[in-house]
């Protein structure tokens, strides 16, 4: 037959060939397919031309695509598979993949043919035979499929070891026996350094054996670097499994947190008496909790999956999501509801996935999405399902803020057509009702207006919700009562009809006169009620009869002998029980006294709680999660360790010989130039490298650095000769570059030095040691886990090069400073430490408070000029708080300091000053500082100090930068260059150095605080310390938590301060009045109450310290 001919008989539907096939309407030759309607494809599978078998392949293929049934074709297709034109063989494994598991005989008789595809040079054919041999589902060949999937694991082709990955399942569902064969098999894939394999592997893993998290240890970071670039479903896998790997290794970053947060919730809703009681207690438990500081790994995996919250694949954003919202500290969760918001945008799949998760975050995380408010606002073109889950997170965000811009929204959902919709949106006014005080009396009366609504269900619902809210305080609503009593004549909902009657029944003594008629009423329409209702009746009956007995004695009797012959049980017996317990007979037994406390007694309100409230216990985005039910196959997430397991599992050993090349080579560049210093230790360029890939983010990762080339595992052979090369390029541009330093020693000098005795550094170190004790304590503390996982070497380098700066620091102290001008020496408070750079910027003149006893010393010589002193001084008293930036170990040498300097940002007001040190501790000058790529939260801006081209060793350089934080505490993320390295720093500013001062009279900080007062107003009593007894401590402890002036003021026993936000210029008003003994009462008047609310805490803390 002709390929023409082929072409016309395309699928056996041929006008001609028909009715040959089924003359007899019985044999199914019109209804069923015919028996030779595949003729024209087997005789082009047999035809000796490839074109012929290539085109039959492609239509066959194209059937299965269709989802047509083509297994009878399988035995003319089998013939093929030893074909050897590529393209016919690689269909030839698409169809057998497909059919192989239904015809496991025939695909049997090919296994040879598989066998030898496995060793084909193309590496799809290889992948092709070892798809379609796991596809065979017979227990015979586990043997050659295990031998199969162990050769393709050692594959050259990624490709090859990705299907390899693929087959492992397939295999371990066949023969779970296999267990053990096969996890050496993913522990070798594990180490794959290829994106292609990553995602395969683990999904391999998180199959065969996910209770195997030691297979993980050494692939951690690799994993966490390779994940950029993984697949997008590869992604996902990896996510879902490095987040329940991170909850069983690394310590939970909230643990301190939770115990604030509970303390702060006891005093914004409590009653002031518990407060006290618990105070105490709270501040043990604290004491005895170590500070908290996050595993370098920790951060690293955050760090790395951060950026895929760009993804445009939905499932890889919401596994990002899922992952900060079970491991990242609190202040970082925020991220993540910006890009879920974004999904929203997508289908409505899509959407009612996202907003489960969403709605299981609010109720823990409300502040997250309290800014994307009106991105859940209903649009009339939602489903009602996503309709009602938008509600949920609506409900669950509202607070006293923005409850009357919610009730606005609700109040036009309730005019939909959808009527489930307005049933659920009148539930969702209940809870906001139920959760939000103030706005009860409103809601009650906005329910109220809806029963006169001619809809029938939305009176009914909005009944069973005043019902609940009523239920709360009665006594105050008898009108309500009265109102819903004269509905029971228009309402035919059963379930509304026996709410109203059992609030009528509950609430009798309120409404005495009204009772009795509704029963009347009640009694006469009783046998054509429903169920529900008549139960209702009798409830009301036997409460009235027990408080009413003189008008309701008959009308009760009349209605228990109508339930008495009522067709259903239930409410016979009730009837039955209800008689024998409140009308008295010789023959009642002992109950009957006390009937009253039976039926009257106290009912506690209901509690309207969200459906999503315990959700969070399964994973966030998984199908668990969705049904909120475990699903087969979930695994549960772990809990957080109570002690951090060892971290140095996840090191990776580097192989001996190139740590031995790697040092020869540096000591060989020690020798050419002794222009570099010791304190740069290992980490040469080579290493410089590294640890920018690392993205070592200022102190906290401190020990990131050092996962770069020696620990990370994930670099290729191919990326080390890189680096070499590079750093071989780097070296002879430092040849070329000529001496800038003035003050730099000669090499013959600090060759002596380094050969100086071991006594001379012991003194050193032992006059060093109380300076940097002073400096900060609590950054020591900090930095201390992170430098004891450096390693030995580098500690001994770093010791090396201190004492040798401390030397030249003690040569300076003691030669006597040069003579100054009369005139400086008046004022020493300010110090204009621009003097250094060629063009002194008139920016911000740094404190004095700043700077350490030793450097003083250092910068005594410098000339002090009048512009240098600004007219505003600090106050001594008020000692300037220093932050660390970036640790000396992590700059290799390079210190950095800051500090909020508290001055008017002179090039932008809006904008915070602040000033920052550099120590040069090394013997080489650092040239070039300056700051790059800002990475900064929307609205925040920066303005960088300008460049510092040469910071001379052992010296020190101040600089002032302007931060507009944009009112909000979230730090300000920026790289610190040098002419070598780039530095991953953030500054995060105290709430109190958002404000600055505001200077005005009693009157006006009267007239101020009237104007915020409600939500704008925070008020908390607390117990002052025992040295903050006096009116002078009291401000001076206010002053420097927070940036306000004094208000001056009448009364002895109060103190008034005030003050503006930097960027928006809101007023900060802030009252302590001291009261009997050491109590007091601090109050905050902001008008936003964010930044009310964080003063509030630092203040309280500072005084009560």
């Amino acid at each position: 037959m002709s390929a023409s001919s082929a072409y016309d008989e395309k699928g056996g539907s041929s006008s001609v060939g028909e009715p040959e096939y089924g003359h007899d309407p019985a044999s199914g030759g019109i209804f069923s397919s015919d028996y030779k309607r595949h003729d024209d494809l087997k005789e082009m599978l047999d035809s000796n031309k490839d074109s012929l078998k290539l085109e039959a392949m492609k239509r066959i293929v194209a059937m299965i695509a269709r989802g047509k049934n083509a297994s009878d074709l399988f035995p003319a297709v089998v013939k093929n598979v030893a074909c050897k034109n590529i393209e016919v063989k690689k269909l030839v494994y698409v169809y057998l993949v497909r059919y192989a598991e239904e015809q496991q005989d025939l695909a049997l008789l090919s296994i040879s043919t598989f066998q030898r595809g496995l060793k084909d040079p193309n590496q799809l054919i290889r992948a092709s035979a070892l798809r379609v041999l796991s596809s065979i589902r017979v227990t015979i060949i586990v043997p050659i499929m295990m031998l199969a999937i162990k050769e393709a694991a050692s594959d050259m082709s990624p490709y090859v070891r990705k299907t390899a990955a693929h087959a492992i399942p397939k295999l371990y569902s066949l023969d779970p026996e296999q267990k053990d064969q096969l996890i050496e098999v993913i522990e070798k894939l594990l180490a794959d350094k290829t994106t292609l394999v990553a995602g395969s592997v683990v999904m391999a893993f998180e199959e065969v054996c996910p209770e195997r998290i030691d297979l993980i240890h050494k692939n951690y970071r690799k994993l966490c670097n390779l994940l950029i670039d993984v697949e997008e479903w590869g992604q996902v896998v990896i996510i879902n499994m490095l987040t329940r790997y991170a909850r069983t290794q690394f310590l939970n970053p909230n643990v301190n947190e939770s115990l604030l947060e509970e303390s702060g919730e006891k005093a914004f809703y409590g009653s002031d008496e518990d407060e006290g009681k618990d105070e105490k207690a709270e501040a043990a438990a604290l004491a005895k909790r170590k500070p908290y500081v996050m595993d370098p790994d920790h951060r690293l995996l955050l760090r790395n999956t951060k950026p895929l919250l760009q993804s445009r694949n939905a499932a890889v954003v919401m596994a990002v999501a899922q992952l900060y919202f079970h491991l990242a500290p609190k202040a970082e969760v925020g991220v993540i509801a910006k890009a879920l918001v974004r999904l929203m945008r997508s289908h409505s799949e899509v959407q009612y996935v996202v907003l489960q998760n969403v709605a299981t975050m609010t109720i823990k995380r409300r502040g997250m999405f309290e800014p994307y408010l009106k991105s859940f606002y209903i649009r009339s073109t939602d489903p009602t399902q996503i309709k009602v889950l938008k509600l949920e997170v609506l409900t669950n965000l509202a607070n006293e803020t923005n409850i009357s811009t919610i009730l606005r929204e609700f109040q036009t959902y309730i005019k939909s057509m959808d009527k489930d919709f307005v049933a659920a949106t009148i539930q969702a006014i209940g809870r906001c009702a139920t959760n939000i005080g103030e706005v009860r009396d409103t809601c009650l009366n906005g329910l109220v207006l809806l029963l006169s609504n001619r809809d029938e269900l939305v009176v009914a619902e909005s009944v069973v919700v005043i019902k609940k809210l009523l239920q709360m305080q009665p006594e105050q609503h008898s009108d309500i009562i009265k109102h819903m009593a004269k509905l029971t004549d228009n309402i035919q909902v059963p379930m509304a009809r026996a709410s109203i009657l059992w609030l009528i029944g509950e609430y009798c003594e309120h409404v005495p006169k009204i009772a009795p008629d509704v029963l009347r009423k009640m009694a006469k329409s009783f046998t054509n009620e429903e169920d529900i209702v008549k139960l209702q009746i009798i409830n009301l009956a036997a409460k009235l009869y027990l408080t009413n007995s003189k008008q309701t004695k008959l009308l009760t009797q009349y209605v228990l002998n109508l339930a008495k012959y009522d067709q259903n049980y239930d409410i016979r017996d009730r009837a039955r029980f209800i008689r024998q317990l409140i009308v008295p007979t010789d023959k009642s037994g002992a109950l009957s006294k006390y009937a009253k406390k039976l039926f009257l007694a106290l009912k506690p309100a209901p509690v309207l709680e969200s459906p999503f409230k315990d959700r969070d216990h399964f994973q966030l985005g998984s199908l668990s999660h969705l049904l909120n039910a475990k699903a087969g196959g979930y695994q549960e997430l772990p809990d957080w360790p109570e002690a951090a397991p060892d971290p140095s599992v996840r090191n990776v050993e580097v192989p001996e010989w190139t740590k031995c090349s790697s040092r020869e080579k540096r000591k060989e560049k020690k020798v050419e130039k002794p222009f570099y210093s010791d304190s740069g230790g290992e980490s040469g360029p080579t290493e410089s490298a590294d640890s920018e890939s690392d993205m070592g983010s200022g102190s906290e990762s401190g020990s990131d650095s050092e996962s770069g080339s020696e620990e990370s595992g994930s670099e290729s052979e191919s990326e080390e000769s890189e680096e070499q090369s590079e750093s071989e390029k780097e070296d002879k541009k430092k040849k070329k570059k000529p001496d800038k330093s003035k003050a730099k020693k000669p090499a013959q000098d600090s060759a002596e030095s380094e050969q100086s005795s071991g006594e001379e550094r012991k003194t050193a170190k032992k006059g060093k040691e109380p300076r940097s004790r002073s400096e900060s304590e609590s950054e020591d503390d900090e930095e201390s886990s992170s430098e004891s996982s450096e390693s030995e070497s580098e500690s001994e380098h770093e010791s090396e090069s201190d004492t040798d700066t401390k030397r030249k620091k003690k040569t300076s102290a003691s030669k006597p400073p040069p003579k100054q001008p009369k005139k400086e020496k008046k004022e020493m408070s300010l110090l204009d430490l621009d003097d250094f750079d060629p063009s002194p910027s008139p920016q911000v003149t740094p404190v004095n408070n700043f700077l350490s006893s030793s450097l003083v010393a250092d910068l005594e010589g410098l000339s002090l000029t009048d512009a240098a002193l600004s007219p505003v001084t600090v106050s001594p008293t008020t000692s300037m708080k220093t932050y660390e930036l970036l640790h000396r170990i992590t700059g290799e040498g390079l210190a950095v300091q800051y500090c909020f300097s508290r001055q008017p940002f002179g090039p932008d007001p809006h904008m915070v000053a602040v000033q920052i040190q550099f120590t040069n501790n090394t013997e080489t000058e650092a040239t070039n500082i300056c700051i790059q790529e800002p990475k900064l939260q929307s609205g925040m801006r920066i303005k960088e100090f300008p460049e510092i081209e040469v910071l001379p060793p052992g010296e020190t350089f101040t600089a002032v930068m302007g931060i507009d934080f944009c009112d909000s505490t979230q730090a300000a993320n920026f790289q610190l260059c040098t002419h070598t390295r780039k530095f991953f720093v953030s500054i995060q500013p105290p709430v109190g150095e958002l404000v600055t001062p505001v200077f005005m009279t009693e009157n006006e900080f009267r007239k101020e605080q009237g104007q915020l007062m409600g939500m704008n107003e925070i008020t908390e009593k607390l117990t002052l310390g025992e040295n903050c007894q006096s009116d002078h401590v009291i401000v001076q402890r206010v002053t420097s938590a927070a940036n306000l002036s004094r208000v001056p003021c009448g009364s002895e026993k109060e103190c008034r301060f005030a003050g503006k936000t930097v960027t928006s210029g809101s007023l900060v008003l802030v009252t302590v009045v001291s009261k009997e003994g050491r109590a007091a009462q601090l109050t905050v008047n902001c008008e936003k109450m964010v930044i009310g609310t964080m003063l509030v805490k630092d203040i309280l803390q500072a005084l009560s310290q």
